[in-house]
């Protein structure tokens, strides 16, 4: 690398004679299959947020803390998470590149930014594949007891649970991996699937529980649970957790840029849709859970939505919710892997990782980078394995993965505020292969970023913050509670040691785009 000083991007060509044309425009020749339409970006996207799975997981920990009124942040967080999306949408209009985090922060912020904001997000995915690949444990065994295979106790709590949460995830992680070698046609089709799935879910749980209710949406000014009436910002701070670990992963569209058709116009708009199709859903299943629950006590905060579903469908209805979620677990580790597979692609393509040359190299027959996804899956099992039989750990891996998230989405729009200020975007309007403007927020650009940035630093920070009730709450561990900034210190000083030094990089910053 000759320098890392930041230096100011090249504009995007203000047309394309094609999407390969317009991929050479920035230094890389066509060697993924572009096959992926529309309806296949935005699935990328909202199978990585994943309702279904997630909601199913963490309506308990939002309603502990902050009681009904816990909903509020719901919205909070996804006019937070929409401010980044407008950011990542205008940008993934001008730089359609796969690796979407590395190559959007180091086109704005220079090499070293761009570096870490990859390391960061990386990292995160891998964490986050494996937490994904965990909540099977949370679903099969209660379709049928045969999936608990090790021991007799399936809570994640218990060791027999943890260990067995192991295994099953260690299984899926097998299958995704494998789904990912065959190719992205395969892997596209897979997940269009497992995505329609997933909304007709979402659309039956909600009217499921609308037409169940026990009590009106007032419910949602319910500061606490009855008999608790805590300091209620700070409770309501805590509670917003939940929302913000649901609402992450919508930039995957970006990271498929490369197997997109017509990404310029794609891409930005299916990263918003992913987004807000998300959060429309899950607000509904949130609203719906509170209007439908038995009681609004200890145990809803303790059997969470599993607790309200078989209350209102009944066990046989309740088992065929539950394959749906396991469905949308499957799904959802599969999209992750592949936007991290890709991540890793795009860096070893510029020469940016340890084994770039094999982590680069694309099948000619799948049009795949086959050994990224091998290695993810190893990693990702690893973690796992690492924790047999550690309980605490679990409740921990959905904390530091998020954190990292939001660290590496600052890399972009920090930098990208830099550069508004510097006068960017500047040239003509961005147009697509067929003459038409893309997406751009135009003025409102510099308000925007700047909210997405300041939102992202305080999330940063709620999200690291030490406290014993999320990260130890049983009080066994209490190094745990330190994990988020133990995490970020350690990524950091990892992330330094592996830093490339002394090599020229392929492409550089100025180069197309």
């Amino acid at each position: 690398m000759t320098s890392t000083a930041i230096t100011p991007p090249a504009e995007p060509p203000t047309s394309s004679g094609g999407d390969a044309d317009d991929l050479s425009e920035f230094g890389y020749d066509q060697q993924l299959h572009r096959s992926l339409g529309t309806f296949a970006s935005f699935a990328a996207g909202f199978s990585f947020v994943s309702i279904l799975t997630t909601i199913f997981q963490l309506f308990g920990l939002g309603f502990g803390f902050g009681g009904p009124a816990f909903f509020w942040t719901w919205p909070i967080v996804y006019a937070g998470q929409f401010l980044v999306a407008l950011c990542f949408a205008e940008i993934a209009a001008r730089y359609p590149i796969s690796g979407a985090i590395y190559q959007w922060s180091r086109r704005m912020g220079g090499e070293v930014i761009g570096w870490f904001g990859g390391w960061f997000m990386m990292i995160a995915q891998v964490v986050t594949a494996s937490a994904a690949a965990i909540a099977l444990q949370v679903v099969l065994p209660s379709v049928w007891s045969g999936f608990q295979i090790i021991g007799d106790d399936p809570t994640l709590t218990s060791t027999s649970g943890a260990a067995n949460a192991v295994l099953l995830g260690s299984i899926l992680l097998v299958i995704v991996t494998a789904i990912n070698c065959v190719g992205i046609s395969w892997m596209s089709r897979i997940n269009n699937i497992g995505v329609t799935c997933e909304l007709v879910g979402v659309v039956a749980v909600v009217l499921a529980l609308f037409t169940h209710a026990k009590r009106g949406p007032d419910v949602v000014f319910d500061t606490g649970i009855p008999g608790q009436q805590p300091g209620y910002i700070w409770a309501f701070i805590v509670s917003g957790l939940m929302a913000a670990y649901v609402m992450v992963g919508f930039g995957s569209a970006g990271e498929l840029a490369e197997e997109t058709r017509n990404p310029r116009r794609v891409a930005p708009r299916t990263i918003r849709l992913a987004l807000t199709v998300s959060a429309i859903g899950g607000g509904l299943m949130l609203l719906g859970a509170l209007m439908a629950a038995p009681t609004l006590d200890d145990e809803l905060a303790t059997g969470g939505l599993p607790y309200v579903l078989d209350s209102v469908l009944g066990s046989f209805w309740g088992k065929v919710l539950l394959c749906d979620v396991a469905v949308a677990i499957f799904i959802c580790t599969l999209a992750i892997q592949t936007a991290c597979s890709r991540l890793m692609f795009s860096m070893a393509r510029d020469g940016r990782l340890p084994f770039s040359k094999t982590l680069s190299h694309v099948n000619e027959r799948t049009g795949t980078p086959i050994a990224p996804s091998i290695l993810i899956g190893l990693l990702c099992i690893g973690i796992l394995v690492v924790n047999v039989g550690n309980s605490a750990i679990f409740a921990t891996l959905a904390s530091v993965c998020i954190i990292l998230i939001y660290l590496a989405y600052l890399a972009v729009t920090a930098p990208m505020l830099y550069r508004r200020f510097q006068g960017w975007p500047k040239g003509g309007v961005a147009v697509d292969a067929e003459g038409k403007k893309l997406f751009s927020m135009g003025r409102l650009g510099i308000v925007v970023n700047l909210l997405a940035v300041l939102y992202g630093a305080f999330m940063v920070v709620n999200l690291s913050w030490p406290r014993a009730e999320v990260f130890d709450p049983a009080g066994e561990m209490p190094i745990l509670r330190w994990a988020g900034p133990i995490c970020i210190a350690i990524t950091v000083l990892v992330g330094i040691a592996c830093f490339p030094r002394g090599k020229e990089h392929p492409k550089p910053v100025t180069v197309g785009a």
